[in-house]
Protein backbone atom coordinates (compact mmCIF):
# COMPACT_ATOMS: atom_id res chain seq x y z
CA UNK A 1 0.00 0.00 0.00
CA UNK A 2 2.82 2.37 0.94
CA UNK A 3 4.57 1.65 -2.35
CA UNK A 4 1.44 2.43 -4.38
CA UNK A 5 0.91 5.69 -2.51
CA UNK A 6 4.53 6.66 -3.11
CA UNK A 7 4.15 6.15 -6.87
CA UNK A 8 1.26 8.60 -6.90
CA UNK A 9 3.31 11.09 -4.88
CA UNK A 10 6.38 10.86 -7.11
CA UNK A 11 4.28 11.30 -10.25
CA UNK A 12 2.51 14.31 -8.73
CA UNK A 13 5.76 16.01 -7.67
CA UNK A 14 7.46 15.28 -10.99
CA UNK A 15 4.51 16.69 -12.95
CA UNK A 16 4.51 19.81 -10.80
CA UNK A 17 8.27 20.25 -11.26
CA UNK A 18 7.97 20.17 -15.06
CA UNK A 19 5.70 23.23 -15.29
CA UNK A 20 7.56 25.07 -12.54
CA UNK A 21 10.86 24.62 -14.38
CA UNK A 22 9.35 25.80 -17.67
CA UNK A 23 7.98 28.99 -16.08
CA UNK A 24 11.17 29.59 -14.12
CA UNK A 25 13.04 29.46 -17.40
CA UNK A 26 11.60 32.86 -18.38
CA UNK A 27 13.04 34.40 -15.21
CA UNK A 28 16.38 32.61 -15.43
CA UNK A 29 17.02 33.60 -19.07
CA UNK A 30 14.79 36.68 -19.39
CA UNK A 31 17.05 39.23 -17.66
CA UNK A 32 19.86 38.36 -20.06
CA UNK A 33 17.96 37.90 -23.34
CA UNK A 34 14.67 39.66 -22.67
CA UNK A 35 11.29 37.97 -22.34
CA UNK A 36 10.27 37.75 -25.97
CA UNK A 37 8.35 35.46 -28.28
CA UNK A 38 11.64 33.68 -29.02
CA UNK A 39 12.30 32.91 -25.36
CA UNK A 40 8.85 31.41 -24.82
CA UNK A 41 9.11 29.45 -28.06
CA UNK A 42 12.53 28.09 -27.07
CA UNK A 43 11.34 27.04 -23.61
CA UNK A 44 8.21 25.34 -24.94
CA UNK A 45 10.25 23.60 -27.65
CA UNK A 46 12.85 22.32 -25.18
CA UNK A 47 10.18 21.22 -22.70
CA UNK A 48 8.16 19.24 -25.23
CA UNK A 49 11.25 17.73 -26.88
CA UNK A 50 12.73 16.69 -23.53
CA UNK A 51 9.47 15.18 -22.30
CA UNK A 52 9.02 13.27 -25.57
CA UNK A 53 12.52 11.85 -25.27
CA UNK A 54 11.89 11.01 -21.63
CA UNK A 55 8.64 9.19 -22.41
CA UNK A 56 10.29 7.14 -25.16
CA UNK A 57 13.46 6.24 -23.29
CA UNK A 58 11.69 5.80 -19.96
CA UNK A 59 9.22 3.35 -21.46
CA UNK A 60 11.96 1.22 -22.98
CA UNK A 61 14.04 1.18 -19.80
CA UNK A 62 10.98 0.31 -17.74
CA UNK A 63 10.23 -2.71 -19.94
CA UNK A 64 13.76 -4.01 -19.45
CA UNK A 65 13.89 -3.92 -15.66
CA UNK A 66 11.78 -1.37 -13.80
CA UNK A 67 12.60 -1.07 -10.10
CA UNK A 68 11.64 1.49 -7.48
CA UNK A 69 15.26 2.35 -6.77
CA UNK A 70 15.91 3.17 -10.44
CA UNK A 71 12.84 5.39 -10.51
CA UNK A 72 14.20 7.23 -7.47
CA UNK A 73 17.58 7.68 -9.14
CA UNK A 74 15.86 9.37 -12.10
CA UNK A 75 14.10 11.79 -9.75
CA UNK A 76 17.31 12.44 -7.82
CA UNK A 77 19.20 13.12 -11.06
CA UNK A 78 16.65 15.77 -12.09
CA UNK A 79 16.88 17.39 -8.67
CA UNK A 80 20.68 17.42 -8.69
CA UNK A 81 20.75 19.12 -12.11
CA UNK A 82 18.35 21.85 -10.93
CA UNK A 83 20.66 22.53 -8.01
CA UNK A 84 23.47 23.23 -10.46
CA UNK A 85 21.55 25.80 -12.55
CA UNK A 86 22.22 28.92 -10.42
CA UNK A 87 25.95 28.24 -10.69
CA UNK A 88 26.28 27.21 -14.35
CA UNK A 89 23.86 29.82 -15.70
CA UNK A 90 26.26 32.78 -15.91
CA UNK A 91 29.16 31.14 -17.80
CA UNK A 92 26.69 29.46 -20.15
CA UNK A 93 24.97 32.77 -20.99
CA UNK A 94 28.28 34.45 -21.76
CA UNK A 95 29.35 31.49 -23.89
CA UNK A 96 26.20 31.47 -26.04
CA UNK A 97 25.80 35.24 -26.49
CA UNK A 98 27.72 35.28 -29.77
CA UNK A 99 25.25 32.88 -31.41
CA UNK A 100 22.61 35.53 -32.05
CA UNK A 101 19.37 35.91 -30.14
CA UNK A 102 17.39 32.93 -31.46
CA UNK A 103 20.16 30.33 -31.33
CA UNK A 104 21.56 31.70 -28.05
CA UNK A 105 18.18 31.43 -26.32
CA UNK A 106 17.53 27.97 -27.74
CA UNK A 107 21.02 26.70 -26.85
CA UNK A 108 20.93 28.04 -23.31
CA UNK A 109 17.43 26.67 -22.73
CA UNK A 110 18.50 23.25 -24.02
CA UNK A 111 21.61 22.97 -21.85
CA UNK A 112 19.91 24.23 -18.67
CA UNK A 113 16.56 22.51 -18.87
CA UNK A 114 16.63 19.54 -21.24
CA UNK A 115 18.50 17.16 -18.85
CA UNK A 116 16.15 17.52 -15.84
CA UNK A 117 13.02 17.62 -17.99
CA UNK A 118 14.08 14.46 -19.83
CA UNK A 119 14.61 12.66 -16.53
CA UNK A 120 11.24 13.89 -15.25
CA UNK A 121 9.62 12.69 -18.48
CA UNK A 122 10.90 9.18 -17.75
CA UNK A 123 9.05 9.05 -14.42
CA UNK A 124 5.51 8.35 -15.70
CA UNK A 125 6.40 5.32 -17.90
CA UNK A 126 8.43 3.88 -15.02
CA UNK A 127 5.59 4.45 -12.57
CA UNK A 128 3.05 2.86 -14.93
CA UNK A 129 5.22 -0.24 -15.24
CA UNK A 130 5.63 -0.51 -11.47
CA UNK A 131 1.95 0.15 -10.74
CA UNK A 132 0.38 -2.11 -13.35
CA UNK A 133 -0.63 -5.45 -11.86
CA UNK A 134 -2.09 -6.94 -15.03
CA UNK A 135 -2.76 -6.10 -18.67
CA UNK A 136 -6.46 -5.77 -17.93
CA UNK A 137 -5.91 -2.56 -15.96
CA UNK A 138 -2.95 -1.04 -17.82
CA UNK A 139 -5.13 1.56 -19.55
CA UNK A 140 -6.74 2.66 -16.29
CA UNK A 141 -3.36 2.77 -14.55
CA UNK A 142 -1.78 4.88 -17.27
CA UNK A 143 -4.79 7.21 -17.38
CA UNK A 144 -4.78 7.73 -13.61
CA UNK A 145 -1.06 8.45 -13.41
CA UNK A 146 -1.06 10.86 -16.36
CA UNK A 147 -4.12 12.59 -14.88
CA UNK A 148 -2.29 13.04 -11.57
CA UNK A 149 0.77 14.39 -13.39
CA UNK A 150 -1.32 16.84 -15.42
CA UNK A 151 -3.31 18.07 -12.40
CA UNK A 152 0.00 18.63 -10.61
CA UNK A 153 1.23 20.67 -13.57
CA UNK A 154 -1.90 22.82 -13.47
CA UNK A 155 -1.51 23.49 -9.75
CA UNK A 156 2.20 24.17 -10.19
CA UNK A 157 1.64 26.63 -13.04
CA UNK A 158 -0.78 28.67 -10.93
CA UNK A 159 1.33 28.60 -7.77
CA UNK A 160 4.62 29.32 -9.55
CA UNK A 161 3.39 32.31 -11.52
CA UNK A 162 0.86 33.76 -9.09
CA UNK A 163 2.66 33.25 -5.78
CA UNK A 164 6.02 31.49 -5.63
CA UNK A 165 8.18 33.55 -8.04
CA UNK A 166 7.08 36.97 -6.68
CA UNK A 167 7.38 35.88 -3.03
CA UNK A 168 10.13 33.25 -2.93
CA UNK A 169 12.44 34.40 -5.73
CA UNK A 170 13.84 32.60 -8.75
CA UNK A 171 17.08 31.27 -7.31
CA UNK A 172 15.56 30.02 -4.07
CA UNK A 173 12.65 28.42 -5.89
CA UNK A 174 14.92 26.62 -8.36
CA UNK A 175 16.99 25.20 -5.53
CA UNK A 176 13.89 24.34 -3.52
CA UNK A 177 12.45 22.29 -6.39
CA UNK A 178 15.75 20.47 -6.73
CA UNK A 179 15.77 19.76 -2.99
CA UNK A 180 12.15 18.56 -3.08
CA UNK A 181 13.00 16.09 -5.84
CA UNK A 182 15.94 14.82 -3.77
CA UNK A 183 13.68 14.43 -0.74
CA UNK A 184 11.18 12.49 -2.84
CA UNK A 185 13.96 10.24 -4.14
CA UNK A 186 15.33 9.68 -0.63
CA UNK A 187 11.92 8.64 0.69
CA UNK A 188 11.51 6.14 -2.15
CA UNK A 189 14.94 4.67 -1.59
CA UNK A 190 14.22 4.25 2.11
CA UNK A 191 11.09 2.23 1.27
CA UNK A 192 13.18 -0.10 -0.92
CA UNK A 193 14.89 -2.50 1.48
CA UNK A 194 17.72 -3.10 -1.00
CA UNK A 195 18.68 0.57 -1.29
CA UNK A 196 19.47 1.74 2.25
CA UNK A 197 23.00 2.83 1.34
CA UNK A 198 21.75 4.90 -1.59
CA UNK A 199 19.13 6.47 0.67
CA UNK A 200 21.73 7.56 3.20
CA UNK A 201 23.82 9.03 0.37
CA UNK A 202 20.91 11.03 -1.01
CA UNK A 203 19.98 12.17 2.50
CA UNK A 204 23.49 13.43 3.12
CA UNK A 205 23.47 15.41 -0.11
CA UNK A 206 20.03 16.73 0.77
CA UNK A 207 21.15 18.16 4.12
CA UNK A 208 24.08 19.85 2.39
CA UNK A 209 21.82 21.41 -0.25
CA UNK A 210 19.29 22.61 2.32
CA UNK A 211 22.14 24.35 4.12
CA UNK A 212 23.18 26.02 0.86
CA UNK A 213 19.63 27.13 0.11
CA UNK A 214 19.09 28.78 3.46
CA UNK A 215 22.50 30.42 3.36
CA UNK A 216 21.43 32.38 0.27
CA UNK A 217 20.19 35.93 0.82
CA UNK A 218 16.46 36.61 0.41
CA UNK A 219 17.34 38.47 -2.78
CA UNK A 220 20.50 39.42 -4.65
CA UNK A 221 20.57 43.06 -3.65
CA UNK A 222 23.98 44.38 -2.60
CA UNK A 223 23.59 48.08 -1.69
CA UNK A 224 27.25 48.38 -0.72
CA UNK A 225 28.15 47.53 -4.34
CA UNK A 226 25.45 49.72 -5.87
CA UNK A 227 22.82 47.05 -6.50
CA UNK A 228 19.98 48.60 -4.52
CA UNK A 229 17.16 46.17 -5.24
CA UNK A 230 16.32 42.96 -7.07
CA UNK A 231 12.59 42.24 -7.17
CA UNK A 232 10.56 39.48 -8.80
CA UNK A 233 7.18 40.81 -9.85
CA UNK A 234 4.35 38.89 -11.54
CA UNK A 235 5.62 40.34 -14.83
CA UNK A 236 9.40 40.73 -14.76
CA UNK A 237 12.67 40.80 -12.86
CA UNK A 238 13.33 44.36 -11.71
CA UNK A 239 16.72 45.76 -10.69
CA UNK A 240 17.73 49.13 -9.34
CA UNK A 241 21.42 49.93 -9.43
CA UNK A 242 23.76 52.87 -9.01
CA UNK A 243 26.90 53.27 -11.07
CA UNK A 244 28.94 56.30 -12.20
CA UNK A 245 26.61 58.77 -10.42
CA UNK A 246 23.59 57.42 -12.26
CA UNK A 247 20.67 55.33 -11.06
CA UNK A 248 19.27 52.72 -13.46
CA UNK A 249 15.98 50.86 -13.57
CA UNK A 250 16.34 47.56 -15.43
CA UNK A 251 13.25 45.53 -16.28
CA UNK A 252 14.12 42.04 -17.51
CA UNK A 253 17.60 43.35 -18.22
CA UNK A 254 16.50 46.30 -20.37
CA UNK A 255 17.13 49.90 -19.30
CA UNK A 256 13.91 51.83 -18.63
CA UNK A 257 15.10 54.77 -16.52
CA UNK A 258 18.39 56.63 -15.98
CA UNK A 259 18.49 59.48 -13.47
CA UNK A 260 20.83 61.51 -11.30
CA UNK A 261 19.89 60.23 -7.81
CA UNK A 262 20.70 63.57 -6.20
CA UNK A 263 18.28 65.60 -8.35
CA UNK A 264 16.09 62.94 -10.09
CA UNK A 265 16.91 64.63 -13.40
CA UNK A 266 16.60 62.13 -16.23
CA UNK A 267 19.66 61.29 -18.33
CA UNK A 268 17.66 59.32 -20.88
CA UNK A 269 17.52 61.50 -24.04
CA UNK A 270 14.04 60.36 -25.00
CA UNK A 271 12.56 61.89 -21.82
CA UNK A 272 13.74 65.34 -22.89
CA UNK A 273 12.36 64.80 -26.38
CA UNK A 274 9.04 63.58 -24.97
CA UNK A 275 8.86 66.93 -23.18
CA UNK A 276 8.58 68.64 -26.57
CA UNK A 277 4.92 67.67 -26.69
CA UNK A 278 4.18 70.32 -24.04
CA UNK A 279 5.14 72.97 -26.58
CA UNK A 280 2.11 72.16 -28.72
CA UNK A 281 -0.11 73.67 -26.01
CA UNK A 282 -0.27 77.22 -24.65
CA UNK A 283 -0.75 76.16 -21.01
CA UNK A 284 -0.48 72.99 -18.90
CA UNK A 285 -3.28 70.53 -19.58
CA UNK A 286 -3.74 66.80 -18.89
CA UNK A 287 -1.45 63.90 -19.79
CA UNK A 288 -2.09 60.16 -19.85
CA UNK A 289 1.12 58.12 -19.60
CA UNK A 290 1.00 54.41 -20.43
CA UNK A 291 4.06 52.77 -18.85
CA UNK A 292 5.46 54.33 -15.69
CA UNK A 293 9.07 53.13 -15.51
CA UNK A 294 10.91 55.13 -12.88
CA UNK A 295 8.48 58.03 -13.23
CA UNK A 296 10.76 60.52 -15.03
CA UNK A 297 8.07 61.56 -17.53
CA UNK A 298 5.51 61.99 -14.74
CA UNK A 299 7.90 64.17 -12.73
CA UNK A 300 8.78 66.36 -15.72
CA UNK A 301 5.17 67.05 -16.65
CA UNK A 302 4.02 67.55 -13.04
CA UNK A 303 6.84 70.02 -12.45
CA UNK A 304 5.43 72.20 -15.25
CA UNK A 305 1.89 72.12 -13.86
CA UNK A 306 0.38 69.31 -15.93
CA UNK A 307 -2.19 66.97 -14.41
CA UNK A 308 -0.92 63.45 -14.94
CA UNK A 309 -2.63 60.06 -15.00
CA UNK A 310 -0.20 57.17 -15.35
CA UNK A 311 -1.09 53.55 -16.09
CA UNK A 312 1.31 50.78 -15.07
CA UNK A 313 0.43 47.09 -15.09
CA UNK A 314 3.24 45.99 -12.74
CA UNK A 315 2.69 46.84 -9.04
CA UNK A 316 6.37 46.33 -8.25
CA UNK A 317 7.40 48.94 -10.85
CA UNK A 318 5.11 51.42 -9.07
CA UNK A 319 6.71 50.61 -5.71
CA UNK A 320 10.22 50.89 -7.15
CA UNK A 321 9.44 54.27 -8.74
CA UNK A 322 8.21 55.56 -5.39
CA UNK A 323 10.94 54.02 -3.23
CA UNK A 324 14.01 54.44 -5.45
CA UNK A 325 13.26 57.19 -7.98
CA UNK A 326 11.59 59.87 -5.88
CA UNK A 327 8.11 59.62 -7.39
CA UNK A 328 5.62 61.44 -5.15
CA UNK A 329 1.91 60.69 -4.98
CA UNK A 330 1.20 64.38 -5.55
CA UNK A 331 2.89 64.23 -8.97
CA UNK A 332 0.34 61.98 -10.62
CA UNK A 333 -2.54 59.53 -10.27
CA UNK A 334 -1.21 56.01 -10.75
CA UNK A 335 -3.53 53.28 -12.04
CA UNK A 336 -2.33 49.69 -11.76
CA UNK A 337 -3.78 48.01 -14.83
CA UNK A 338 -3.11 47.27 -18.49
CA UNK A 339 -2.93 50.34 -20.73
CA UNK A 340 -5.49 49.18 -23.27
CA UNK A 341 -7.83 48.07 -20.51
CA UNK A 342 -7.62 51.55 -19.00
CA UNK A 343 -8.44 53.15 -22.34
CA UNK A 344 -11.43 50.83 -22.74
CA UNK A 345 -12.83 51.44 -19.27
CA UNK A 346 -12.07 55.17 -18.79
CA UNK A 347 -13.71 57.62 -21.15
CA UNK A 348 -11.67 60.63 -20.06
CA UNK A 349 -10.02 62.67 -22.84
CA UNK A 350 -6.48 64.07 -22.73
CA UNK A 351 -4.40 66.67 -24.56
CA UNK A 352 -1.43 64.28 -24.65
CA UNK A 353 -1.27 60.51 -24.46
CA UNK A 354 2.30 59.22 -24.10
CA UNK A 355 3.08 55.55 -24.74
CA UNK A 356 6.21 54.50 -22.86
CA UNK A 357 5.58 50.79 -22.37
CA UNK A 358 7.87 49.47 -25.10
CA UNK A 359 11.30 48.00 -24.43
CA UNK A 360 13.79 46.59 -26.92
CA UNK A 361 12.70 43.01 -26.30
CA UNK A 362 9.10 43.45 -25.30
CA UNK A 363 6.61 45.48 -27.33
CA UNK A 364 3.09 44.72 -26.09
CA UNK A 365 1.53 43.91 -29.45
CA UNK A 366 -1.97 44.85 -28.31
CA UNK A 367 -0.90 48.48 -27.82
CA UNK A 368 0.41 49.02 -31.36
CA UNK A 369 -2.42 47.90 -33.59
CA UNK A 370 -4.89 49.80 -35.73
CA UNK A 371 -7.59 48.91 -33.23
CA UNK A 372 -5.53 50.23 -30.30
CA UNK A 373 -4.64 53.47 -32.10
CA UNK A 374 -8.30 54.04 -33.00
CA UNK A 375 -9.15 53.68 -29.32
CA UNK A 376 -6.38 56.11 -28.37
CA UNK A 377 -7.61 58.63 -30.94
CA UNK A 378 -11.05 58.51 -29.30
CA UNK A 379 -9.47 59.41 -25.95
CA UNK A 380 -7.64 62.48 -27.27
CA UNK A 381 -8.94 66.02 -27.41
CA UNK A 382 -9.50 67.29 -31.01
CA UNK A 383 -6.09 68.99 -30.93
CA UNK A 384 -4.49 66.21 -28.87
CA UNK A 385 -1.12 64.59 -29.55
CA UNK A 386 -0.04 60.96 -29.21
CA UNK A 387 3.66 60.40 -28.44
CA UNK A 388 5.17 56.91 -28.67
CA UNK A 389 8.65 56.05 -27.41
CA UNK A 390 10.28 53.08 -29.14
CA UNK A 391 13.79 51.69 -29.40
CA UNK A 392 14.85 51.03 -32.98
CA UNK A 393 17.89 49.81 -34.88
CA UNK A 394 17.98 52.80 -37.22
CA UNK A 395 15.63 55.63 -38.17
CA UNK A 396 13.98 53.78 -41.04
CA UNK A 397 13.55 50.36 -39.49
CA UNK A 398 10.45 48.42 -40.54
CA UNK A 399 9.06 48.89 -37.02
CA UNK A 400 9.15 52.69 -37.37
CA UNK A 401 7.60 52.62 -40.83
CA UNK A 402 4.92 50.09 -39.91
CA UNK A 403 3.90 51.99 -36.77
CA UNK A 404 3.60 55.13 -38.89
CA UNK A 405 1.47 53.30 -41.46
CA UNK A 406 -0.77 52.00 -38.70
CA UNK A 407 -1.05 55.43 -37.06
CA UNK A 408 -2.09 56.96 -40.38
CA UNK A 409 -5.31 54.96 -40.17
CA UNK A 410 -6.42 57.16 -37.26
CA UNK A 411 -4.26 60.32 -37.51
CA UNK A 412 -3.65 62.72 -40.39
CA UNK A 413 -0.17 63.80 -39.24
CA UNK A 414 2.68 61.45 -38.22
CA UNK A 415 6.21 62.63 -37.43
CA UNK A 416 9.31 60.83 -36.12
CA UNK A 417 11.84 62.51 -33.81
CA UNK A 418 15.11 60.56 -33.41
CA UNK A 419 17.01 61.09 -30.17
CA UNK A 420 20.37 60.15 -31.71
CA UNK A 421 22.35 61.46 -34.66
CA UNK A 422 23.32 58.41 -36.72
CA UNK A 423 20.42 57.07 -38.82
CA UNK A 424 21.88 53.55 -38.85
CA UNK A 425 22.56 52.89 -35.16
CA UNK A 426 20.37 51.89 -32.23
CA UNK A 427 18.49 54.41 -30.13
CA UNK A 428 15.13 55.80 -29.11
CA UNK A 429 12.70 57.45 -31.49
CA UNK A 430 9.63 59.44 -30.47
CA UNK A 431 6.78 59.06 -32.96
CA UNK A 432 4.18 61.83 -32.84
CA UNK A 433 0.67 61.46 -34.23
CA UNK A 434 -2.16 63.97 -34.30
CA UNK A 435 -5.02 65.37 -36.35
CA UNK A 436 -3.46 68.82 -36.06
CA UNK A 437 -0.39 70.18 -37.78
CA UNK A 438 2.75 69.37 -35.81
CA UNK A 439 4.68 72.65 -35.89
CA UNK A 440 7.04 74.07 -33.27
CA UNK A 441 9.18 77.21 -33.07
CA UNK A 442 12.53 75.64 -32.24
CA UNK A 443 15.99 76.37 -33.58
CA UNK A 444 16.03 75.24 -37.20
CA UNK A 445 19.64 76.03 -38.09
CA UNK A 446 23.01 74.82 -36.87
CA UNK A 447 22.46 73.17 -33.49
CA UNK A 448 26.16 72.54 -32.86
CA UNK A 449 26.52 76.00 -31.31
CA UNK A 450 24.38 75.06 -28.33
CA UNK A 451 26.25 74.49 -25.07
CA UNK A 452 25.98 71.38 -22.93
CA UNK A 453 25.24 68.77 -25.55
CA UNK A 454 23.52 66.55 -22.98
CA UNK A 455 21.15 69.30 -21.83
CA UNK A 456 17.40 68.93 -22.48
CA UNK A 457 17.46 71.99 -24.77
CA UNK A 458 20.18 70.51 -26.95
CA UNK A 459 18.50 67.10 -27.11
CA UNK A 460 15.16 68.65 -28.02
CA UNK A 461 16.62 70.79 -30.79
CA UNK A 462 18.66 67.87 -32.10
CA UNK A 463 15.52 65.73 -32.33
CA UNK A 464 13.41 68.49 -33.91
CA UNK A 465 16.17 69.38 -36.36
CA UNK A 466 16.37 65.69 -37.38
CA UNK A 467 12.61 65.11 -37.60
CA UNK A 468 11.28 63.18 -40.57
CA UNK A 469 8.09 61.72 -41.94
CA UNK A 470 8.46 57.91 -42.08
CA UNK A 471 8.15 56.29 -45.47
CA UNK A 472 5.04 54.12 -45.18
CA UNK A 473 5.09 52.73 -48.71
CA UNK A 474 4.75 48.94 -48.57
CA UNK A 475 4.82 49.11 -44.77
CA UNK A 476 2.24 46.69 -43.31
CA UNK A 477 -0.54 47.95 -41.06
CA UNK A 478 -0.52 46.19 -37.68
CA UNK A 479 -3.75 44.66 -36.44
CA UNK A 480 -4.93 42.57 -33.52
CA UNK A 481 -5.03 39.64 -35.92
CA UNK A 482 -1.58 40.01 -37.54
CA UNK A 483 1.26 41.71 -35.69
CA UNK A 484 4.91 40.64 -36.14
CA UNK A 485 6.48 43.25 -33.82
CA UNK A 486 8.26 40.55 -31.78
CA UNK A 487 10.13 39.40 -34.86
CA UNK A 488 11.01 42.95 -35.91
CA UNK A 489 12.33 43.75 -32.43
CA UNK A 490 14.80 40.82 -32.52
CA UNK A 491 17.77 42.68 -34.05
CA UNK A 492 17.18 45.72 -31.82
CA UNK A 493 16.99 43.54 -28.74
CA UNK A 494 20.22 41.76 -29.61
CA UNK A 495 22.14 45.00 -30.25
CA UNK A 496 20.77 46.68 -27.12
CA UNK A 497 21.62 43.76 -24.86
CA UNK A 498 25.14 43.37 -26.18
CA UNK A 499 25.75 47.04 -25.36
CA UNK A 500 24.24 46.62 -21.89
CA UNK A 501 26.20 43.46 -21.17
CA UNK A 502 29.44 45.22 -22.06
CA UNK A 503 28.52 48.28 -19.98
CA UNK A 504 27.57 46.39 -16.81
CA UNK A 505 30.02 43.50 -17.12
CA UNK A 506 32.86 45.10 -15.15
CA UNK A 507 30.64 46.28 -12.29
CA UNK A 508 29.02 42.87 -11.89
CA UNK A 509 25.76 44.58 -10.90
CA UNK A 510 23.57 42.74 -13.36
CA UNK A 511 23.19 39.21 -14.68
Amino acid sequence: MMRKLYLYVVVFISGAAVLAVEILGTRILGPFYGVSLFLWSALITVTLAALSLGYAVGGRWADKNATLSRLCILVAGAGAWLLLIPWIKQPLLMLTESLGLRFAVLSAAFVLFAPPLTLLGMVSPYAIKLKTASLSVVGRTAGNLYAISTVASVVSALLTGFFLIPNVGVERLTLAIGALLLITAAIGLFTDKKSKLAAFGVTGILFLIVAVIWSLPSNNAAPEKGLLAVEQSPYAEIRVLDTQNRRYLLIDGGTHTIVDPSTWQSHFPYVAVMDLTKSFFEKPEELLLVGLGGGSVVKNFAKDGWKVDAVEIDPVVIEVAQNHFGLESSEGNIFQMDGRQYLLTHEKNYEIIAMDAFGSSSIPFHLVTAEAFALIASRLMPDGVLAINIESLGWHHILVRSLAATLKKSFSHVLALPTYQSPETIGNIIILASNRALNLSLIEGDITDLNYVTSPAYLQNLAWHSRFTPDIREAPVLTDDLNPVDIWAEATNLAARRDLHRYFKESGLSW
